[in-house]
């Protein structure tokens, strides 16, 4: 048996209840497997704020520091909304990523066969299917660059650097390769080299990374042209890796090909085996406490756990193949229902995925 201690920071809206669905699956996924998983819940975002004056303690930062991984559910909400910038509820969510050296955000966007009809693409561009996964750098470039205001002769102007250092580039590109080795061994670089000198940088690293995995075929695009590419023929993508505000758009871009972003997990990793693991959607405050929100991604983000940090590649896929199934036999929450299927809430929809594993 293997044991594992899990830091639960299960969030505002529906977070904590999509979260206690994947509780239930993966204590059912432990009993199965014999392993046995420990969680120590604490606070972040809004309801951090309203016990504690503040989004992020430092009792939480501690005790995620001290686990094996960590679980986040979504923070934040209206409540919240007139805070300043540095008291609402996602810098949870930022300095939990900073707290713990997290440099690798993970989105995969995969198109389920039952759920075709709910991509917004004709059914032509995604009859091949849509299997992506996108790495993106998220520690660095201009979201955390150099940043401020000056005085020009056309009037106050304001600045964001985008910056990279070799370091930087080499282990969020070891980290996609890796990721490509296991999948269908293509990787696609997406930069915009020929105007950027951090892009440059960017694209040299990436070539000199890759005389290490020659196993796996690398090719490039700039990235204006990748984001006409994912919607002309994702079907052609495995793993792509990019920087920080080129991959949060693209990753946003790509979830779309999915039909709804209810479906989908994602996980932060850094140097070692501790990741925190969440689902793309938020808080979605109106619908909180009501049975009906999809739990679906938090599901698939304790599967991804199970897989990245764990290392348990059998455990995590008799959570995927659970949920492909429940969805091939017609079962659907509100955001993705459409006619001729069975609509289930919150709980029924965890108590269905737990059936079949």
């Amino acid at each position: 048996m293997s044991n594992f201690n899990i830091a639960v920071v299960a969030g505002d809206g529906i977070g904590p209840e999509v979260m206690e669905q994947n509780i239930r699956v993966l204590d059912k996924v432990g009993q199965k497997f014999g392993h046995s998983f420990k969680y120590e819940y604490v606070k972040g975002g809004g309801c951090a704020i309203d016990e504690f004056g503040e989004p992020l303690p430092q009792h939480t930062i501690d005790v995620c520091k001290a686990s094996d991984s960590v679980l986040l559910g979504a923070v934040g909400g209206w409540k919240w909304d007139t805070l300043p910038g540095d008291k609402r509820p996602e810098r949870a969510l930022l300095g939990l990523r900073g707290a713990l050296g997290l440099f690798a955000n993970l989105r995969p966007a995969t198109l389920h066969e039952a759920l075709k009809d709910a991509c917004p693409l004709k059914p032509e561009f995604v009859q091949d299917g849509v299997d992506i996964m996108v790495v993106r750098e998220l520690t660095g470039g201009m979201y955390f660059g150099e940043k401020g205001r000056k005085q020009t002769d056309m009037g106050e102007a304001a600045y964001d650097v985008e910056q990279y250092s070799v370091k930087e580039v080499e282990r969020i590109t070891r980290t996609a390769f890796e990721i490509a080795r296991k999948r269908k061994k293509h990787l696609t670089n997406v930069d915009k080299q020929n105007v950027l000198e951090s892009s440059r940088l960017w694209r040299s690293t990436v070539l000199e990374v890759a005389k290490d995995y020659p196993d796996v075929e690398l090719d490039h695009l700039y990235v204006d042209n990748a984001s006409m590419q994912l919607i002309m023929r994702p079907s052609t993508f495995d793993v792509i890796v990019t920087g920080n505000i080129f991959g949060d758009i693209l990753s946003d871009e790509a979830s779309q090909l999915t039909g709804s972003i209810g479906m989908l997990p994602s996980a932060s990793l850094g140097e070692g085996s501790l990741g925190m693991y969440e689902p793309v959607h938020g808080s979605a405050p109106d619908i909180a406490g009501k049975n009906i929100a999809n739990p679906i991604a938090t599901i698939l983000s304790g599967a991804m756990m199970l897989k990245y940090s764990f290392g348990l590649q059998d455990e995590s896929k008799v959570i995927e193949d659970a949920v492909a199934k429940v969805l091939n036999n017609g079962y659907r929450t509100g955001d993705i229902m459409s006619e001729g299927m069975k609509k289930l809430g919150c709980v029924e929809m965890a108590d269905a995925i737990l059936a079949e594993i």
